[in-house]
């Protein structure tokens, strides 16, 4: 299988690249990059990856549906949604790791991405690819957003449920600088990153509507969610703690019986045993998402802690299998499932 890859030079790009090389369906990569884009050598554009022979070329739709026999986009939003708009009208099989089919109202992903949104049309061909649930995919495959993934898997179990207060949902999430993208700021400097917590988009995160849309698919009595962002001092992993109150007493054993009932044919979703709560280190470098529960019955809260590698399963990992399930190939092929630890 011939596919192509638009957009290597982020770092989801460049994972990806690496996923794709080591997919036994994959025969050849075929990487494109703008519509301008002088034709360039893999190696200039990620010099970590020196040994690669692999050319950039620019990007063509009809060249791109010709040559390959599906497409990753690992561009910016905004970006995607003119590039791949002929093939999704051609119905040609893309994983768009990009946030401009996520939304299916317009007015939302303009008011949080802060740019006109693709037509409405097109936005309805889109499938929303949460891998775990979301098996019914159209040609198009939108990939969720890296703190998305994590909170929605942490929440999935309880809110499909029904076993809390649909209005008591906090989220607190951290994720390390990988997730910034490689845009220059000051605030991703290492003066400011080392030996420091910085909160950043406060009520303002465009992960926010996604995380709504598909808890409200499933569960539309939630009206909101109290969701912040903190950067911390590491390259890559994102931690979710989720705070809801329970609507009946219940025990940490039932809780995590109860997920392990919701993930017992999720291969990429690990459920800790009770009093076991995860680290970044149990997943950073795998497909994986690990869950710990813990239920306080003094205050009626279940914390759930929610792990992911941001650059894997919050991004090229997950796009590898929703890659899997589009091509009708076993969800772990191609992909890893043990951690780099230590």
């Amino acid at each position: 299988m011939q596919v192509a890859l638009i957009g290597v030079s982020g770092y989801s790009g460049t994972v990806l690249y690496r996923l794709l090389k080591q997919h036994p369906a994959v025969d050849q990569i075929n990487l494109y990059g703008r519509v301008d884009q002088v034709v360039t050598p893999l190696a200039t554009v990620v010099p970590a990856y020196q040994k690669e022979t692999a050319m950039v070329r620019p990007f063509v739709a009809t060249t791109v549906m010709t040559e390959n026999d599906v497409a990753f986009f690992a561009t910016s939003a905004g970006v995607t949604q003119t590039l791949a708009l002929p093939l999704l009208k051609a119905d040609f099989p893309v994983i768009d790791l990009s946030g401009d089919f996520r939304l299916q109202d317009p007015a939302s992903y303009t008011r949080w991405y802060h740019r006109p949104a693709a037509e409405v049309a097109a936005l309805a061909k889109a499938s929303y690819g949460l891998a775990e649930f979301n098996h019914h995919l159209t040609a198009y495959v939108a990939n969720p957003g890296c703190y998305a993934t994590a909170t929605l898997l942490g929440l999935a179990p309880v809110v499909q449920n029904h076993l809390i207060d649909p209005t008591s949902i906090v989220v607190d999430a951290k994720s390390g600088l990988s997730g910034a993208g490689k845009k220059l700021a000051a605030t991703s400097q290492f003066t400011m990153v080392n030996d420091n917590l910085q909160l950043y988009k406060l009520n303002q995160h465009q992960h926010i509507p996604e995380i709504m849309q598909q808890l409200q698919a499933w569960w539309s009595a939630i009206p909101a969610l109290e969701f912040t962002t903190t950067l911390i001092p590491v390259t890559r992993g994102i931690m979710s703690s989720i705070y809801v109150k329970a609507a009946q007493p219940t025990t940490t054993a039932a809780l995590v019986a109860q997920y392990q009932k919701t993930y017992q044919t999720s291969p990429f979703v690990q459920v800790l045993p009770t009093g076991e709560l995860p680290t970044l280190k149990t997943v950073v470098g795998s497909n994986n998402c690990a869950l710990g529960i813990n239920y306080n019955p003094v205050t009626k809260t279940i914390l759930i802690v929610s792990v992911i590698d941001n650059l894997m399963k919050g991004a090229a990992g997950q796009a590898i299998q929703n890659f899997n399930q589009l091509m009708n190939l076993p969800q772990t092929t191609g992909l890893p499932t043990l951690p780099t630890f230590p």
